[in-house]
């Protein structure tokens, strides 16, 4: 049976079953101390015990009860020195001890076991050698005392050296017995914070799980209030205030179907709008706990995300289809190229297959773009998000920029305008976005004979969410054009690939972000990256 290292009384611990089993012998020893006093100043007679010496039981039982008051003070107070204060106490409880047997030797059982309950608490506190030694140090000095008496003696005497080494014996197997219950119960608490550490970390990551979901879940009670809601479920009512919580209010139609389906138990399943702007959701609700309506899960499956991963899916066998058709048209494709270069370096060539030429190198230099776009999209890579100043970012990739493309009398400049905006990306792939948004206002958005003025705006929208967007003050886009600009292969321009859009808002979405065209008022256009902040809206609310 090895000794254990006592708890450090500065640490968390101290404040735990230690402290308390340190206050309690304190405790303890006090009351211990008042029965010495009530023993040493009790009356001669009437069954009290009697006293041998009673002026030296007073000093003694006074002196203990002083020593006793102030254990107790300093023991209130954390020490780093508690195994040393351990010792010294409970030096003092078997020296008191021993000169209470001396003074009032009827009283000698009762102070026996008094005297086990603080060897019993003491090993609780010490290692098993000092403890030992503490129930080796009571033991002598109960046979010693004795084995003094034996010269007076008595028919008592042989009684009580028996009962003094049974004591002894007693005193050690409590020692043991208590040292070997500490050890469990200090294993017990260590598994049960390291559960609750467990638990902690469990909670903390169902929590991050449930708040980045696409679906939308919210929490409401038998009272139609909601406890809970994820950024998603705000998003689709609306965006809400943090302080409406009553779901009639909120959103008149889910309270509804919630009600017909806590009635009925039939579910709605058509599609509904809960706010403006928002997409259309399909509502479906689960009890928290079996038959007990006091607690209810919504979810709001978003309508447009599941036909987007629809359409993901089928892109997706499409685009694996795609590359390998694309590596088959790369070799011709060249070959092709090549031969039109030959054919426009013949002087025998009149201005009509000059044209001709010219529209086979046009033609090729766009396919090689959708090829290239093609096979950029079926190789696309995770996602690696890191926190970013999106200001900072915006003016590096602006710099950058300029320093790599020679864009004429044409502008390009970085704005900030909501000071520090912090937001969560993978930075390669934001700065793909953001070039193919930046090309694009440049080769579009400038009015007739005048040239393109593009802004690369960050700043911090409704509730901190950092948003990046590209502006341009050109014609902007007609709005049935607007509907359509982010769907593969669909190009207004001769020499579009009709997939720049398409790409940029997939890196998006793979970073948790939105892409959006916006119109600006008086010309022009906008499209903004609503990005991820690094604690999100949903946690205000939840």
């Amino acid at each position: 049976m090895s000794s254990r290292t006592p708890p450090d009384p500065t640490s968390p611990a101290m404040t735990g079953t230690v402290r308390h089993e340190w206050l309690f012998l304190n405790y303890f020893r006090v009351a211990q101390a008042l029965v010495y006093v009530g023993l040493s100043f009790s009356p001669p007679g009437m069954g009290w015990p009697r006293l041998e010496t009673p002026g030296i039981a007073r000093i003694v039982a006074l002196a203990y009860l002083g020593f006793a008051v102030l254990a107790l003070l300093s023991a209130r107070r954390n020490s780093p020195r508690m195994q040393w204060m351990v010792s010294v106490a409970l030096a003092v409880d078997v020296a008191a001890a021993l000169l209470a047997l001396s003074t009032m030797s009827n009283a000698r059982i009762g102070i026996e076991m008094m005297l086990a309950v603080n060897l019993a608490t003491g090993a609780l506190l010490l290692p098993l050698r000092l403890a030992a030694f503490f129930a080796a140090l009571a033991t002598l000095g109960l046979l010693g005392h004795t084995l003094l008496e034996l010269p007076h003696g008595s028919g008592t005497n042989d009684f009580h050296l028996l009962e003094s080494s049974l004591f002894g014996l007693a005193y050690f197997a409590i020692v043991a017995l208590c040292h070997v219950l500490s050890r469990q119960l200090q294993a017990t608490e260590a598994l049960a914070e390291q559960r609750s550490i467990d638990l902690a970390n469990l909670a903390q990551v169902n929590e991050l799980i449930i708040r980045r979901m696409k679906t939308g879940v919210l929490l409401v009670d038998d009272a139609n209030r909601i406890h809970q809601i994820n950024e998603s479920a705000w998003m689709l009512l609306g965006n809400p205030s943090a302080d409406q919580r009553d779901l009639g209010r909120l959103a008149p139609e889910l309270s509804r179907r919630l009600y017909h389906w806590m009635t009925s138990g039939k579910l709605d399943e058509t599609a509904t709008q809960l706010a403006d702007g928002v997409p259309e959701v399909v509502p479906r609700f689960t009890r928290l706990a079996p038959n007990d309506d006091s607690l209810v899960l919504i979810f709001l499956d978003d309508t447009s995300l599941v036909s987007r991963r629809a359409e993901e899916l089928t892109l997706s066998s499409l685009g694996r289809l795609s590359a390998s058709i694309a590596h088959e048209i790369r070799n011709p494709l060249a070959a092709i190229r090549y031969s039109a270069q030959l054919l426009a370096e013949s002087d025998d060539m009149n201005a009509t297959d000059q044209r001709m030429v010219e529209i086979i190198n046009n033609h090729c230099v766009r396919l090689n773009e959708i090829i290239e776009n093609i096979l950029q999209l079926s190789r696309r890579e995770r996602s690696r998000p890191e926190t970013l100043d999106l200001g900072h970012w915006a003016s590096d990739f602006v710099a950058e920029y300029l320093q790599g493309n020679d864009i004429g009398s044409d502008s390009l400049r970085a704005i900030n305008s909501s000071g520090q905006v912090i937001a969560v990306a993978d930075p390669q792939q934001l700065q793909q976005v953001a070039w193919n948004l930046v090309q694009n206002a440049l080769r579009y958005g400038r009015m007739p004979g005048e040239p393109a003025r593009v802004m690369v705006v960050a700043r911090l929208g409704e509730h901190g969410v950092p948003i990046l967007e590209v502006i341009d003050r050109g014609p902007g886009i007609p709005p049935k054009v607007a509907a359509q600009i982010f769907e593969p292969f669909y190009t207004t321009h001769e020499y579009g690939t009709g997939l720049g859009l398409y790409l940029a808002r997939q890196m998006s979405e793979a970073n948790q972000a939105g892409l959006e065209y916006v119109r600006v008022a008086g010309g022009g256009s906008c499209f903004r990256l609503v990005l991820t902040p690094p604690a999100r809206v949903g946690e205000a609310l939840a």
